[in-house]
């Protein structure tokens, strides 16, 4: 009798392992039926040019091999009001079936939780598929300038580029003037990181925002040559620079938590996601295709050769970093706001 009742028990457990894999199959072949033959449109927040660009386009390049029926990605540049266009676009009127996904410049959060005029959307509600790197962000000058570091900044009133209310690029320099006492007189209305890095090299400002990762990709010549200065990054630091992080320098313990709020989109890197209500298995079948991408030996190979670095970072974990952003106390948030968003 026990020989009889445990043969039955495993027999159960078999069972009850192969209904969960068919049931498994049963969703994967939904999402494969529904992927097949269609179109997944990524939009981009910046413009052509810069490393949100480099990064969006080369992963719209390997993900089509890792979803379920192999649907066509399109990448598309959707640039106006450092993102919130786009952001707001994908909340709203994309569709909300996993056919369009984002990739957000990383300010957009903060800009939620402080309250930017323009937000229609709510971070919280897009479902989050990864980063493939973080890098740190830099300020950097021209080399004949004769700014070298944040000290010279501070004796120096020198001229920088930035794109709109709102953008790191404008956010970034505001906030070395607030809580590091820099004298940056700031020019907005460039459009794309692409644009001001041209408008420094050809003498139009002094100085841009920029992340380290971007410098090592597009302008490697430019780094070989000094023919820029790095005056100061953010956490986590890279090891590859020695300059001061933002954090290190700030004040007090007050303008440090204010300061990790502003700069809370290091924690994202180049955030992608798909716009609210999708079906959670199209929402799971883009995660691991994103964590299969990341980990697929042609893609570093690539990845390599543009000099990005692919330290990655999931979905899952991208979701409960923007919820715990979106929870800043309110007296904070208000400090913040009049940096990012007045």
């Amino acid at each position: 009798m026990q020989r009889s009742v445990a043969a039955v028990g495993l027999l159960g457990l078999t069972v009850l392992a192969g209904l969960a894999l068919r049931g498994d199959g049963a969703r994967a072949d939904e999402v494969a039926d529904f992927y097949r033959g269609r179109t997944i449109h990524v939009y981009i927040g910046v413009n052509v040019g810069g490393g949100y660009d480099l990064e969006a386009r080369l992963l719209a390049r390997f993900l089509k091999a890792h979803i379920p029926g192999n649907p066509t990605l399109v990448p598309q540049n959707m640039i106006g009001a450092g993102g919130i266009k786009m952001a707001n676009y994908l909340a709203t009127v994309a569709p909300q079936d996993g056919t369009a996904i984002g990739m957000f410049p990383n300010t957009l959060i903060a800009a939620q939780a402080v309250g930017t005029a323009g937000v229609q959307y709510d971070a919280n509600r897009f479902s989050w598929l990864g980063t493939m790197t973080t890098s740190p962000l830099t300020f950097t000058t021209w080399h004949t300038t004769g700014v070298r570091t944040i000290e010279d900044a501070r004796r120096k009133e020198i001229v920088v580029a930035a794109s709109n209310k709102g953008a790191i690029s404008y956010t970034f320099p505001r906030m070395l003037n607030e809580f590091l006492g820099t004298k940056l007189k700031i020019v907005s209305g460039y459009q794309g990181n692409s644009t001001m890095v041209i408008a420094m090299e050809r003498g139009e400002v002094d100085g841009v925002t920029n992340s380290w990762d971007s410098w090592r990709s597009l302008n490697p010549t430019w780094l070989a040559e000094k023919k820029i200065n790095l005056l100061i990054q953010t956490e986590p630091k890279s090891k590859e620079l020695a300059i001061p992080s933002v954090q290190e320098l700030a004040r007090n313990d007050d303008d440090r938590q204010v300061i990790a709020l502003i700069l809370s989109g290091d924690a994202l890197g180049k955030p992608m996601a798909t716009a609210p209500n999708v079906p959670a298995a199209r929402v799971h079948a883009l995660r691991r295709a994103f964590e299969a991408v990341v980990k697929d030996p042609e893609f570093i190979k690539a990845a390599m050769t543009a000099r990005i670095d692919v330290n990655p970072i999931n979905g899952a974990s991208l979701q409960e970093t923007v919820r715990r952003v979106l929870a800043t106390p309110r007296h904070l948030a208000d400090r913040a706001r009049a940096i990012i968003a007045e």
